[in-house]
């Protein structure tokens, strides 16, 4: 088996690792392929692509995402072996904390790395219609000189410095304000739409705008409020949940901070 990087050629082959219940892999693969900070490699046997798997680097964390093996090469620990090939990079590149959001199939595998559980997602649909409300009058459109205080605000939500992640998202972003300060904020543009509150009012001011017109949502189960929230406006859980997952050191991941992820590959 080899591993090499993932690359632009390699999009159009990616038909057989396409998973039949998950969204189109193909725009996540080619964001990892064009983004400096994220890693994608494919491993090869005999010419064809047996897996695929990236590592997404912000500074000492990372996260690994799409981690797929072919059907014609499963059950032969490709999974396993992706994921020690990724490892082995990022502590190559001095990454002390690794993280993942397990799928039932794949949390055996990480479970086998080392990884170990410190959270959970939930899953929820729509099943009655919204009740609309006024915008709060404490919301605003994103203005540069919020800039400082939203990745303030995000380091403290994820534990994380993710600034070379939202940069690009935060022209079309809400934020939270009280007397200028930023309580809050929304990233419709950013995958599934990630909030991050500092109260639970601003929380869930910002859930009253993204779920108006959204079907789905998927929430940490800590964030008691943000679920009482959606179920008292006609969601309801799935039965699915996925497991957050950390190698290495702990990082001060505040979950009740988080009332709408990014999605399975950034949390």
């Amino acid at each position: 088996m080899q591993f090499e990087t993932l690359t632009d050629n390699d999009l159009s082959r990616m038909g057989d690792l396409q998973p039949a219940d998950w969204p189109d892999i193909t725009p996540e693969l080619t964001y990892y392929i064009d983004a400096p900070f994220c890693h994608p490699i494919k491993a090869k046997i005999d010419g064809k692509i047996a897996g695929i798997g990236t590592s997404i680097v912000f500074e000492n964390t990372a996260w690994l995402a799409h981690i797929i093996v072919a059907p014609d090469f499963r059950r032969q620990g490709i999974a396993y072996q992706l994921v020690l090939e990724l490892l082995k990079n990022l502590r190559r590149d001095g990454v002390e904390t690794c993280l993942l959001t397990a799928t039932k199939i794949g949390q055996p595998v990480y479970e086998k790395a080392g990884f170990r559980t410190v959270g959970e997602y939930v899953f929820l649909n729509r099943e009655k219609p919204w009740e609309s409300k006024p915008d709060s009058q404490s919301l605003a459109l994103f203005k540069e000189t919020y800039r400082s205080q939203v990745y303030e605000l995000d380091k403290k939500a994820s534990g994380e410095n993710r600034q070379k992640l939202i940069a690009e998202y935060l022209g079309n972003a809400i934020v939270y304000l009280e007397n200028e300060i930023v309580l809050g904020c929304y990233f419709p543009d950013l995958r599934n739409g990630l909030i991050l509150a500092e109260s639970v009012e601003a929380g869930l001011a910002l859930m009253h705008v993204k779920y108006a017109t959204e079907d789905k949502a998927v929430i940490p189960s800590a964030n008691i409020a943000a679920l009482a929230f959606l179920k008292q406006h006609g969601f309801v859980e799935t039965g699915l949940t996925a497991p957050r997952m950390v190698l290495g050191k702990d990082i001060a991941w505040k979950p009740k901070m988080i009332f709408g992820r990014i999605g399975g590959n950034f949390g």
